[in-house]
């Protein structure tokens, strides 16, 4: 097996590569442990492919599409259909195992898992979305029509945060448009990225559909650089992401790149304020806020700034325990490394003068003393020039800023360089409106703190948060995998007037 089976395993085993339909040991030299961030057991370790290895995979990738971009739509439909019934029949497992290797709480590996499948089940709905248009008698005798086609080797490069949704973003959305696919899951939490893979195998992805590759930079240059890949999907940071973008694009790449956050709340005092509590108080400290989306910001307009005792509360009140145990609310970020940075970024906003509100420094949980453990964190009194409000901090510290009217608020908001999501709370119809049609952000909530999308939409951040003009699933994401051809034809009798040459451009 490529990956164990549940999180207990005794054994170390190694993340194997899927080339052309095998899973393969790397001959690498080079190898990461897997961490169980509770408890620093390693579940496992992971290749580094070389340069090698990526080649082969991409050559696999190469020779099946030859074949799979003439396999029928609903070939391809019914294999996304088997790929969600198995889903759904594992999930538990893979959850499992994504809690142990990630840190979530297992309800919400669950609902990482989820969102993922929520992708697939629409890829089931490729017969519909790859359709053409076209246009009758355009001029005398020619009709007009699109094809959508697909377009070669595509590659996905996922974050630690999504091992389950994220990769489902990506590869099911790309093979069932006819390409083929090179995934490289995170290296610091591969495990239930690949029972999904193998999931995908069981469903009926044919050999060299679909390939994983492990490793770092030099394996993501690899492939942004590789003549046969012809377009990559990234989500992760923005330090990585620009590098990704650039890159691949400077080698004829399409490219779609999801980037940082600095996810604003703007609460209205007319809100209801119970909700709205446990909504900021959810989304802000919700998988240790190592989430994209999380609101890391809470703007509070008005007499909505005396509500920071209640989100205080509601904060102190959350459970701070490993993810497997029943009951946990915030379980530990994904590293030591992680760790360190988000406790640097706490001690900045102290030095800055921001007030601490609520400490989560020094948290101890009993049986998991080496965790990777960060409390609920709270600030306020926070400017826009501290660190604590400038950087993504990617841990459980949520940000107080106050302001007296809606209009200052969105100006805020607007300033920040980054436009993933926003959310406000209201009660106004007026207030919700103008907000929408002003804030200049890709996805926003009225009400909601997380506003994804469901995948029949798009996802839409903009700014310093995505390069790249469409989104990962949706409408945008059938663009984003298929090449559109434009065919314009007429067809004549063998009777037909012959109307003699036509020297102009037009048609008639």
């Amino acid at each position: 097996m490529n990956a164990p089976q549940s999180p207990g395993n005794t054994k170390v085993e190694q993340a194997k590569l899927l080339i052309d339909g095998q899973w393969v040991e790397s001959k690498t030299n080079e190898w990461r442990d897997i961490v169980n961030p509770a408890t620093q057991e390693v579940l496992a370790r992971v290749p580094f492919a070389t340069a090698e290895e990526v080649d082969a995979a991409v050559a696999a990738a190469q020779r099946a599409f030859k074949t799979w971009r003439d396999t029928p739509i609903g070939a391809r439909m019914r294999i996304m259909l088997k790929l969600q019934a198995l889903i759904r029949e594992h999930t538990k497992r893979i959850a499992q195992v994504l809690s142990a290797e990630q840190g979530k709480t297992l309800a919400d590996a669950e609902g990482d898992i989820f969102r993922g499948l929520e992708v697939v089940e629409h890829a089931a709905s490729i017969g519909t979305l790859q359709m053409g248009e076209f246009a009758e008698n355009v001029a005398g005798g020619v009709d007009t029509y699109t094809l959508r086609q697909p377009i070669g080797v595509c590659a996905g490069i996922t974050p630690f945060n999504f091992p389950a949704m994220i990769p489902l973003w990506m590869f099911p959305m790309a093979i069932v448009c006819g390409n083929t696919f090179v995934l490289k899951p995170s290296e610091q939490d591969p495990l239930s990225t690949l029972l999904l893979v193998e999931l995908a195998l069981e469903a009926g992805v044919p050999a060299g559909v679909l390939n994983v590759v492990h490793g770092g930079k030099q394996v993501v240059d690899t492939i942004c650089t590789h003549p046969d890949i012809k377009a990559i999907s990234f989500v992760g940071s923005t330090e990585v992401g620009t590098h990704v973008y650039n890159l691949a694009s400077q080698h004829g790449k399409r490219v779609q790149s999801m980037m940082g956050a600095k996810n604003h709340a703007v609460v209205l005092p007319d809100a209801n304020r119970t909700q709205t509590v446990n909504a900021l108080v959810g989304a802000a400290f919700g998988a240790a806020g190592q989430r994209c989306m999380a609101t890391s910001v809470a703007v509070l307009v008005g007499k909505a700034r005396e509500w920071l005792p209640d989100i205080k509360d509601a904060a102190s009140k959350l459970k701070v325990n490993a993810g497997c145990e029943p009951g946990t609310d915030v379980g530990p970020v994904v590293s030591k490394r992680a760790k360190e940075r988000v406790l640097g970024l706490i001690e900045s906003g102290i030095k800055e003068g921001a007030t601490l509100e609520l400490d989560g420094r020094g948290v101890k949980v009993p049986g998991y003393e080496q965790g990777n453990f960060v409390g609920p964190t709270l600030f306020s009194g926070v400017r826009t020039e501290m660190q604590v409000y400038t950087q993504e901090i990617f841990g459980p510290v949520l940000v107080t800023l106050e302001v007296d009217t809606l209009d200052e608020a969105i100006a805020l908001v607007n300033a920040n360089p980054f436009g993933n999501g926003t959310g406000l709370f209201t009660q106004s119809g007026a207030a919700a409106r103008k907000f929408q049609s002003e804030i200049d952000i890709g996805q926003v909530g009225i009400n909601i703190p997380i506003p994804v999308p469901v995948p029949f939409f798009s996802f839409t951040g903009s700014r310093g948060s995505k390069l790249g003009d469409l989104g990962p699933y949706g409408k945008q994401v059938v663009q984003f995998y298929t090449q559109t051809k434009t065919v314009t034809a007429r067809w004549f009798d063998d009777d037909s007037v012959n109307d003699g040459v036509n020297t102009t451009i037009s048609l008639r």
